[in-house]
């Protein structure tokens, strides 16, 4: 049993709650009704401790010996810049305030990083409400600092806060109408109850005992008042925000007049910034003119409680990164999701949602993604939904894996057809070279174009016509039927007529599909299967 909190123990207690929410997160999203019901609550706090833990992991050497308080700051800044939705930036600026007065980890300290922790949450947030994570922090702080003003243990103090959060968690069902109605509890409180219970475990080393919470009865609940909790402010908006003091303070001001569910968390230089609105361009214009917004996400509400609401369990769905217009265009014109490039696992498991459907397929799109969508499938697993990612490379893949969909086969039988479609389906793209680099086909500099043939450099260039004219007789010359070309963004108006042409005159026996992907970096993109 711990009699201080060291900065060990804090990194073990960040594994801990991880693990935690992780095994809870599924039963978190199912009591999440307030503010809005698209029952995310328990995957952006499960998604926001990884991001905390994952900081102190990154410097686990520095902090072997170092002071609790410096362990407890990184983990506050691994949940800040990593914060998802309300939730998860209620919850960073919990353990920003935890941070700032941990000290040594003593009782008494804890105590007191409870305390600051409970107050600044509830400062960072515009309009306060009872009934939630914050009064169930309010609770457990004030636990802890009676027992510690009566020199009580580390247990003693972390045992009194966990046992009247789960007590407090009890009562928001009455002190919300939303909760009422629904006949749950609310879920960032449940979320906390977890954190505070890894945090009992860590200093007794006793197991959780704590057992679930229904949310069966709040599915039904939440799509009855839809369009009710939403309301006018259907957009939900996050960013970063490099930004002085002052100019946070206007921008809350102009927030709060925007929209609601407003928390600015973070100072005295950056800011994580959430709010609920119907104007998302006035939303990132506030913060341009406060400072320096990046990382900016946009959840379309109505999309993600809808998708929520109409979860057919027998349904298939396939979820497509696409990066640019015209393919956005085109795979929604084949009744998929679509999601932007370079997705977070919090953005592709947004987008499994909103297929409403109990069987999806995720098409990536990009080696680097494939991983990502691993984790978005790892989650949605827990609410029920059987996703599987079929390793798709590039779009032209995707386009190939989608010409062989069949919803009369069986689920399995159909992705194992789409992933043999694409792994059939070679794969190129065109480019120019951003700095001088030596590759197996030779030495380029910058502004050369370079051909890539499944993400090896095959041909330099200086003209873009030629390289990709070359690059095609190169693919054909192995063979291949169908040729898919998707025109990019920044192409030159007459390439497309140009390489048909030249297919048509050179390769007269194959089929060729030309497309405006409107993808950027790639004037060209072509498949041969």
């Amino acid at each position: 049993m711990l009699e201080v909190l060291d900065a060990a123990a804090v990194r073990r207690f960040a594994e801990r709650a991880v693990t935690a929410l992780g095994r809870h997160r599924a039963e978190i999203d199912q009591l999440n009704v307030y503010p809005v019901p698209d029952g995310d609550t328990g995957t952006n706090m499960h998604l926001t401790m990884v991001a905390a833990r994952d900081e102190l992991a990154v410097h686990s050497d520095e902090t072997a010996s170092a002071p609790t308080s410096e362990a407890a700051g990184l983990l506050a800044r691994g949940a800040l810049m990593g914060a998802r939705g309300n939730s998860g930036v209620i919850l960073a600026q919990l353990l920003r305030g935890i941070a700032d007065l941990i000290a040594d980890g003593s009782p008494g300290a804890v105590a007191a990083g409870l305390g600051e922790g409970a107050k600044a949450a509830r400062a960072a947030v515009a309009r306060p409400v009872e009934g939630t994570i914050l009064s169930v922090a309010d609770a457990a702080a004030q636990a802890a600092r009676d027992v510690a003003l009566r020199a009580g243990s580390l247990a003693d103090v972390v045992g009194a806060a966990l046992g009247k959060a789960v007590r407090a968690l009890a009562q928001t069902t009455e002190q919300l109408p939303a909760l009422a109605a629904a006949g749950v509890v609310d879920a960032g409180g449940r979320g906390l109850v977890v954190i505070l219970d890894a945090l009992r475990g860590e200093v007794t080393g006793e197991e959780s005992h704590l057992p679930e919470v229904t949310g069966a009865a709040a599915i039904n609940s939440a799509t009855a008042a839809t369009e009710e909790a939403v309301g006018q402010f259907g957009y939900e908006v996050q960013y970063l925000l490099d930004a002085p003091e002052p100019a946070v303070e206007r921008l809350r001001g102009t927030l709060d007049r925007l929209g609601d569910s407003l928390v600015v968390v973070g100072g005295p230089d950056t800011w994580r910034v959430h709010v609920h609105v119907a104007d998302v361009g006035a939303a990132i214009e506030a913060g341009v003119r406060a400072g320096r917004p990046y990382q900016i996400g946009v959840t379309d509400l109505t999309k993600q409680v809808a998708g929520r609401q109409c979860l057919d369990p027998e349904a298939r769905g396939v979820v497509v990164v696409a990066a640019g217009d015209g393919l956005e265009d085109l795979f929604q014109a084949e009744q998929t999701v679509t999601v932007g490039a370079k997705p977070s696992p919090a953005e592709l498991l947004a987008a499994i949602r909103r297929a409403a459907a109990g069987r999806v397929v995720v098409l990536p799109n990009d080696p680097d993604t494939q991983a990502v969508a691993t984790v978005a499938a790892g989650e949605a697993y827990h609410e029920g939904i059987k996703v599987r990612v079929v390793p798709t490379k590039s779009p032209v893949q995707a386009i190939a894996a989608l010409a062989v969909r069949d919803s009369g086969r069986r689920f399995e039988d159909d992705v194992i057809a789409m992933a043999e479609a694409a792994g059939k389906c070679r794969y190129a793209q065109v480019t120019r070279a951003a700095r001088e680099a030596l590759t197996v086909a030779g030495p380029c500099r910058p502004g050369d174009v370079i051909a890539l043939v499944e993400g090896e450099v095959h041909l330099i260039g200086t003209d873009l016509g030629q390289v990709c004219r070359d690059l095609l007789d190169r693919l054909l010359g192995g063979g291949g039927e169908l040729v898919t070309l998707l025109i990019g963004a920044d192409a030159p108006d007459e390439l497309a007529a140009a390489l048909v042409g030249h297919l048509a005159t050179a390769w007269p026996f194959a089929e060729v599909q030309c497309l405006s992907g409107g993808q950027p970096h790639y004037p060209l993109i072509v498949g041969v299967e």
